[in-house]
């Protein structure tokens, strides 16, 4: 990905809190695909919702609005909005926002909420991921795919995955991958098939993969794109689709109603947030950077240098 816009700090009023919201002084926020693409003037936020970068947040709530029932001024929190992380004060529904646990740092906690909701949206509720299935994740290095991986291995998939380097792929072992295919030099369609191929897909490049995926899909089999790196327009073999009774989903998390990513969170903070506080799943931060170099961060992941995540942190 080439980048073309310059980040600047800029200063901006503080946001007002309203009913159900936390204002959170940031104390670190998430890096993500979005924000880069966001960046580039190609992924406006929702309406009503802040321009300023960043979907990801840990922090500490400064202001509660009305109607706020389980947190208090003081509180150490993390979680999900949907714009306006890479600030000082940020709002934080109090449906997307967990209490951040003593054995993590804020840098730590505000590389989770958006890759492990995504992964959990995709694998598990859209995917409708079982045990002894076989799962195709591509981009196996990035938060998501680390993410992904430690999920669908928890619930007893066959994984693979693809990526790129030596590192990314030792990496990508050591979260639990089956098959680590390094798509630089081998056709990921033939590994994947040769191997049994796949139940489920979760694809974040897109267009260029597409027929790839169709191939090595299994019958009944659903390919889930999250990612358009590859592209926005490719080919699709309705023979194939036909045949192989396949499906094909799009999938944001972003645009998702409140209700709907509210119960993501309580189902991630049954499910994922215990195993990651007792070390059964690994915090995969990649490397923290200063508010004042979000654009080195930006570059620094559109680069593809990243193994799990990156984090701003304010000073």
């Amino acid at each position: 990905m080439t980048l073309n816009q310059q980040l600047v700090l800029a200063e901006q009023p503080k946001p007002q809190v309203g009913p159900g919201q936390l204002l959170v002084k940031v104390a670190a926020a998430g890096v993500n695909r979005a924000d880069l693409v966001q960046a580039q003037g190609k992924y406006p936020p929702p309406p009503g919702e802040s321009a300023i970068l960043g979907l990801e947040i840990a922090g500490e709530i400064v202001a509660v609005g009305a109607a706020v029932e389980q947190f208090q001024i003081g509180d150490r929190v993390f979680g999900l909005v949907a714009g306006g992380a890479y600030a000082e004060y940020c709002l934080l529904d109090q449906h997307l926002c967990w209490l951040q646990p003593d054995t993590l740092s804020s840098e730590a906690a505000a590389s989770l909420p958006e890759a492990w909701l995504t992964a959990w949206l995709n694998l598990i509720e859209l995917g409708q991921l079982k045990a002894g299935q076989r799962v195709l994740i591509h981009a196996g290095a990035s938060g998501v795919g680390a993410a992904a991986i430690q999920l669908a291995k928890s619930r007893g998939a066959w994984v693979a995955v693809t990526t790129s380097s030596s590192e990314k792929q030792e990496f990508c072992r050591a979260l639990g991958a089956d098959l680590v295919i390094d798509y630089r030099q081998q056709d990921f369609a033939t590994e994947v098939k040769a191997a049994g191929g796949a139940d489920l897909i979760l694809d974040t490049i897109g267009a260029s993969y597409l027929a790839g995926n169709q191939r090595c899909l299994n019958l009944d089999g659903t390919m889930i794109v999250i990612g358009l790196l590859g592209g926005l327009e490719a080919t699709l073999n309705l023979g194939v689709l036909l045949m192989k009774r396949q499906r094909v989903l799009g999938s944001t998390l972003r645009s998702l109603p409140l209700a709907r990513k509210a119960e993501l969170a309580r189902a991630v903070a049954q499910y994922v947030l215990p195993s990651l506080v007792n070390g059964e799943f690994k915090v995969t931060l990649d490397r923290s950077f200063p508010l004042a170099q979000a654009q080195e961060a930006h570059e620094y992941l559109a680069q593809n240098r990243n193994l799990g995540k990156v984090v701003l942190f304010c000073q």
